[in-house]
């Protein structure tokens, strides 16, 4: 293994159009840069991501991103050692435009190409922000994907559970819109819910009551939808203190099934390192309180990657190339954009599959 070696990470599987280079000088991995561009305004009146729209959004803005990160790193396009980028899931237009900018890149430099799932970005992260040691849980939560991964190796993720339907940042998403809240949900929700009395209305914690780490928060919103729908036939619209309410209600029950089924995650592991959290959803800070106390009552250390680091970014796609690369890994013109990719390949379908393969 080289004792220097330079990565340039790309980001561009959803809304987020990322660069990043990322050093590692003998042990240590160093983060040279991280650039990110939101599409927030773009969807904003939308209430939601438009593929098409991002997938152009990132089209122009990758290029741009590429010289934002070099500039701040200091470092010269010809002194990139290999270009490691997002080759899914996510959403395709926004997934292709990495793949074709990062090919051009890797063959214009003569430099190795590495695709990473996007997935095993998230759930290496911990190993970069604090050095983890293998094996250790892992409770990926974004607004598109909710699993529990055993990680033993950069390459090696076993799947114990996950949502069967929505993840928690779309239902975050998703009671947001319900309530008038602007977009991206999470954060709206979460400022709404301070002001708010978590025990006044009685929702749901779905699948508590059944065995295993699988979860479900598609039938939470829809109680969310109808405690809304009660309160303005009543009353003739929602107050301030009703949203508040809700959201601190919904909030309480995502993060009791989420606590929970980490509880019974963590059971029959063995020997763990830790237990991490990785996904934009993350960045919840009460979420991340109850998570590190179900890791304090398993006995073991509990990571949340700085907030920075929680959402899509470069940096964790330029690191898992990097421990790709290291292990050999290379990727050629003929890398394909994926827009599913499940980490844990001897899993069952969580979602079903269809002609494109397993959805998660």
């Amino acid at each position: 293994m080289p004792r220097s070696l330079t990565i340039l990470g790309l980001e561009s599987s959803c809304d987020d159009t990322g660069a990043a280079v990322l050093r590692r000088e003998g042990d240590k991995a160093v983060i040279l840069s991280n650039v990110v561009a939101s599409q927030t305004d773009l969807h904003a009146a939308f209430g939601g991501v438009v593929p098409e729209i991002a997938a152009r959004a990132h089209a122009e803005k990758l290029d741009i991103m590429v010289e934002q990160a070099l500039a701040e790193a200091g470092v010269a396009l010809c002194e990139i050692d290999a270009v490691a980028v997002t080759a899914g899931p996510g959403l395709i237009g926004g997934v292709l435009s990495g793949v074709m900018a990062a090919k051009g890149l890797a063959m214009g430099l003569g430099k190795p190409l590495v695709g990473v799932n996007h997935l095993a970005g998230h759930a290496l992260t911990p190993v970069l922000t604090d050095g983890m040691r293998f094996p250790y849980l892992m409770l990926l939560v974004s607004g598109g994907h909710c699993q529990f991964l055993r990680v033993d190796g950069p390459q090696d993720f076993r799947r114990l559970g996950g949502t069967i339907d929505d993840a928690p940042g779309e239902a975050f998403d998703k009671v947001a819109r319900l309530l008038g809240l602007p977009q991206p949900g999470g954060p709206a929700v979460e400022g709404a819910a301070r002001a708010g009395d978590p025990a006044r209305f009685d929702l749901p914690r779905p699948l508590m009551d059944r065995p295993g780490c699988d979860m479900s928060f598609s039938g939470l919103k829809t109680a969310v939808l109808r405690v809304r729908d009660d309160l303005v036939a009543a009353q003739g619209g929602l107050s301030e203190q009703d949203r508040a309410d809700l959201c601190a209600g919904f909030q309480a029950a995502v993060a009791d099934v989420l606590a929970g089924k980490s509880a019974r995650a963590l059971e029959g592991q063995g020997a763990l390192t830790g237990f991490a959290v990785a996904g934009g959803v993350a960045a919840n800070a009460s979420l991340r309180a109850r998570l590190d106390a179900v890791a304090a009552a398993a006995g073991l250390p509990f990571v949340a990657p700085p907030l920075a680091l929680c959402t899509d970014n470069a940096a964790m796609i330029a690191f898992a190339g990097l421990l790709l690369h290291e292990a050999g890994a290379r990727d050629d013109l003929t890398l394909s954009a994926r827009p599913r990719w499940p980490l844990d390949a001897a899993a069952a379908p969580l979602l079903g599959s269809g002609k494109k393969g397993a959805k998660a």
